[in-house]
């Protein structure tokens, strides 16, 4: 079976294993795992912060970032399309008590204009506006990548009214890989930033939040409130270590494979694909317009896994394709040749 349903069921490999095995631990929760600090403190240096903290999931580095910067009553600007809004289970309305306010963007780029007319005026009947979060690479947008200098815009926007600045970079390693632009140099603008080690990386679990170290130890209480604080966890952060080490030079290996299944779908002529959106390790694709909107995109995932492809549909008619390590060229075109199949087969 070829998974292509995300960059997050990957397995560790052999030497990953051994590094992980041969972890220094101690109680993390006292702050005395050296492996733990060690990954905390390379990953602030890597991406240009005072601190950062290993946490279980990109979800919960998000709303921990979005409690430190918020009170209850507040307003947070997101993308419509953000993974915030769709895919954490309205943890900002339970953990901070806060509000999304959505807006339009282009492709996950966050026009500046769009941003200074959704801060709400100085009246007490609205909400205060006190976060930002922008999303780099864009999962629903198919990997797209936010240009450095959209990203500035709203910086320049968020300090002029006094916002917090935050970035879910779960992908930002294959944003660095497509472009050349180092962490640092994305994560700088960002008063916080979430990393994923389990996505593109290929960890089997972890996550990375880092900013000041004063946002980072508030970070680190509601960790431990949140039922987060882990023990022995060396033994995880060894494998994140390894793949920042190891595993960041095989993410343009994985673009290459998008880009070649993205080829041969669209080739077909029976799929809708915005090549200038396969920019990283995601395709997403329309179903041709003769396959019933409400069904296609579930018929055509149900179709490819009986010929052995797992994919995901991500609404009506769409698909989404994602690309990892433990794929191969071979495995690529295999997969697209069934997705193809697929797609005829349902449009005859």
């Amino acid at each position: 079976m070829i998974d292509l349903r995300s960059d997050t069921v990957t397995v560790p490999t052999e030497p990953m294993r051994d590094a992980m095995a041969r972890a220094r631990v101690g109680d993390d929760v006292y702050g005395e795992d050296p492996t733990v600090n060690e990954l905390q403190e390379y990953a602030a240096e890597l991406l240009g912060k005072e601190a950062a903290l290993f946490v279980p999931s990109g979800t919960l580095g998000n709303q921990l970032a979005i409690k430190v910067h918020t009170s209850p009553g507040n307003e947070v600007l997101v993308d419509s399309e953000s993974h915030i809004f769709h895919y954490e289970t309205a943890a900002p309305s339970i953990i901070s008590g806060v509000q999304l306010h959505c807006l339009e963007s282009n492709v996950g780029v966050m026009p500046e204009a769009t941003v200074r007319a959704a801060l709400r005026p100085n009246t007490y009947y609205f909400p205060e506006t006190t976060l930002l979060c922008l999303e780099n690479t864009h999962n629903r947008y198919g990997g797209t990548i936010l240009p450095l200098e959209n990203i500035r815009q709203c910086e320049r926007v968020a300090r002029e009214h006094g916002l917090a600045f935050h970035c879910d970079g779960a992908r930002l390693w294959n944003a660095c890989a497509a472009s050349g632009i180092s962490p640092a140099a994305y994560s700088v603008p960002f008063d916080t930033l979430s990393v994923c080690l389990s996505k593109g990386l290929g960890a089997p679990v972890g996550s990375l939040l880092v900013g000041s170290r004063k946002h980072i130890e508030k970070a680190l209480k509601w960790r431990k409130i949140l039922g987060a604080g882990m023990r022995q966890v060396g033994i995880l952060a060894a494998a994140g270590l390894y793949v920042l080490h190891h595993h960041q030079a095989l993410l343009v290996q994985d673009h290459t494979n998008a880009r070649r299944f993205a080829e041969t779908v669209r080739d077909s002529g029976l799929a809708s694909i915005d090549m200038e959106r396969v920019q990283t390790n995601l395709v997403v694709f329309s179903c041709h317009e003769s396959i019933d909107a409400a069904v296609s995109g579930n018929a055509v995932v149900e179709r490819c896994k009986r010929d052995g492809v797992l994919l995901s549909s991500i609404k009506a008619g769409v698909v989404r394709v994602v690309f990892h390590h433990q794929v191969s060229a071979a495995q690529t075109d295999e997969a697209a040749q069934i997705v193809v199949n697929a797609l005829r087969a349902l449009t005859t």
